[in-house]
């Protein structure tokens, strides 16, 4: 109502008021017009709370958004270290360490020079993403590819060749694999790498100030450990953000084994390398007899000749042989097959 609103002279008057601390003068010049002076002084004190605000970092990405991002990709990088240890026969372990927002250019300035700097597509969405694989653990799987053991060299400070950068494309083809597996329920990208660059400051995807959404993940490779960073420009993501802050994402989940990949893993089974050893007999001697044994000597065991022999695949036993010999080698002969023992439940007596 016009009866309701203060003067100039009177809004004025009643933040002096408030500001020396007396309130009850402020009420006063409102002349029975209590109604009015709480939301005045609420909106006064709230001035006390201030929050800083860095516009050089601005938090253009919501909360529900990132928590969906990191949902995301902690399902991906369980199944891309899965599929990469399929590959190199070793044991892979990846996990997700950050997903965070922070300027272009400082996601450029922090990596490495020289590194793999790889430039990748993904239609439908706007700009170029980045995969940023460290050079510490890139060298160990690019040795690994090549059949080299465990043990690393030292690390390399040069640009990949052109071979190395040949073994990186299958590191990179399943990493995109994986990702558009990841991503299929919100959207279907058609991932591709552009380019590959050695110094991440030659390439400008946004501009340097532009925010970025970060997704770093921790590759373990034996005792070698690394990084492997994404990176998603906002302008990226901007359209699509209703998506992922809506309940799609959460449908991600271990996915159905198809006759496709039944078949993969089978095949890779079939040229793993497996230890095969073959139990003789016990037997029980002194430590003066041991260390008198000299080559031709025979001990004697309890074991009948003509029983059968343990063989072990990887420690677990698995079949009955009987020993002899082929083609002047010793050899056995498989005869049965054990079925798999029970595992016996300790039963625990009150």
């Amino acid at each position: 109502m016009p009866g309701d609103v203060l003067s100039q002279a009177e809004v004025e008057s009643l933040l002096n008021a408030v500001d020396a601390g007396a309130s009850q003068a402020g009420a006063g010049l409102l002349g029975g017009r209590g109604s009015v002076a709480p939301p005045v002084v609420s909106a006064v004190r709230g001035r006390d709370k201030v929050t800083p605000y860095d516009f050089k970092r601005p938090e253009r990405v919501g909360k529900d958004q990132m928590r969906a991002l990191q949902t995301l990709h902690e399902g991906f990088g369980r199944n891309f270290g899965a599929a990469l240890s399929a590959l190199l026969r070793s044991i892979v372990e990846m996990k997700l360490t950050s997903v965070d927002q922070l300027t272009y250019s400082e996601f450029v300035f922090s990596l490495e020079n020289p590194t793999c700097f790889n430039l990748l597509k993904a239609e439908p969405l706007e700009g170029n993403l980045i995969l940023d694989i460290n050079p510490s653990i890139l060298y160990p799987i690019i040795d690994r590819l090549l059949g080299g053991g465990r043990e690393s060299g030292p690390l390399a400070r040069r640009p990949l060749t052109d071979i190395e950068l040949r073994l990186v494309r299958r590191i990179t083809d399943l990493f995109l694999e994986e990702l558009h597996r990841a991503w299929e329920n919100v959207l279907n990208l058609d991932l591709a790498v552009i380019r590959v660059e050695s110094n991440p400051q030659l390439v400008q995807i946004v501009p340097p100030n532009e925010v970025v959404v970060l997704i770093s993940f921790e590759l373990t490779v034996g005792d070698v450990r690394g990084m492997m960073n994404l990176c998603v420009p906002f302008n990226s993501i901007e359209r699509i953000g209703n998506k992922l802050s809506s309940n799609s994402w959460v449908a991600y989940g271990r996915r159905q084994a198809t006759p496709e990949s039944i078949r993969q893993v089978s095949h890779n089974l079939q040229r793993s390398q497996m230890q095969l050893s073959v139990q003789l007999a016990d037997t029980r001697i002194s430590t003066t007899d041991l260390i008198g044994l000299r080559v031709g000597d025979i001990i004697t065991t309890e074991k009948d000749v003509r029983s059968p022999l343990v063989v072990d695949v990887e420690g677990v036993a698995k079949f009955l042989a009987r020993p002899g010999s082929f083609k002047a080698h010793k050899a056995i002969c498989i005869e049965a097959t054990l079925e798999p023992q029970p595992v016996a439940m300790a039963k625990a007596e009150v």
